[in-house]
């Protein structure tokens, strides 16, 4: 069988929203890869922006070395769990390791990959400048738009803002474990999640007491 890596990613603000998540995600590559002939040999995880670079997607960078090593392409169920960038994908390509989109299918070139990533990129564009055009709008009309709390108001939102991201993550988290935490020491589930090559928020490694810290932030 041919040698694959899988790849899938949730952003924070995804959970429970979307019907694709990393359940999802997980049962449309392997129903594919099935299907194609694959063989899984890794997979990777993140939970972060679609927007920010490869680079900075622990996951992504990791399942990029492993397909360079294997000599193989890197899965993933939808083009959006990359990115809608065509700047983004282009530099994917760039770095010489093939993809494979499950929703697109085997056949699909880099040049149709390029027009999908376009396509998505001209339709964010248009929402952008349809709540641009909404916004003058009502401004027009003299409502009163934005923040206009004090600087200490604002460092308290962006505190709570912080505080919310870390719940949100800190529940899909539990939520991505189901059952396994269940008999397992804070070590084992540490251990589990590396072994998974699942990243911490910040994007590391995880340890018995980030574990905990995440156990706690999900019962907020």
């Amino acid at each position: 069988m041919k040698k694959a890596i899988i790849y899938r990613r949730v952003s924070t603000s995804e959970q429970g929203k979307s019907g694709l998540g990393l359940d999802g995600q997980m049962a449309t590559l392997e129903g594919f890869c099935v299907a194609e002939g694959f063989e899984v040999v890794d997979g990777f995880v993140d939970i972060a922006s679609g927007k920010l670079a490869i680079d900075d997607r622990p996951g992504l960078a990791r399942a990029l070395d492993a397909a360079r090593r294997l000599g193989c392409p890197v899965i993933v169920a939808k083009l959006d769990r990359l990115s809608r960038d065509v700047a983004f994908v282009s530099g994917l390509m760039a770095r010489k390791v093939p993809f494979i989109v499950a929703e697109l299918g085997t056949d699909v070139d880099p040049f149709v990959l390029h027009l999908y990533a376009s396509l998505a990129e001209k339709e964010r564009e248009l929402i952008s400048q349809r709540t641009k055009a909404a916004l003058a709008a009502k401004k027009a009309a003299g409502k009163v738009l934005g923040n206009r709390t004090n600087l200490a108001d604002a460092q308290a939102k962006g505190r709570e803002a912080q505080e919310m991201a870390s719940v949100e993550f800190s529940r899909k988290m539990m939520g991505l474990l189901g059952n396994l935490k269940e008999g397992m020491s804070l070590n084992q589930v540490a251990a589990h999640l590396n072994q998974m090559n699942v990243p911490t928020m910040r994007g590391g490694r995880w340890t018995a007491k980030a574990v905990s810290r995440v156990q706690q932030w999900a019962t907020l």
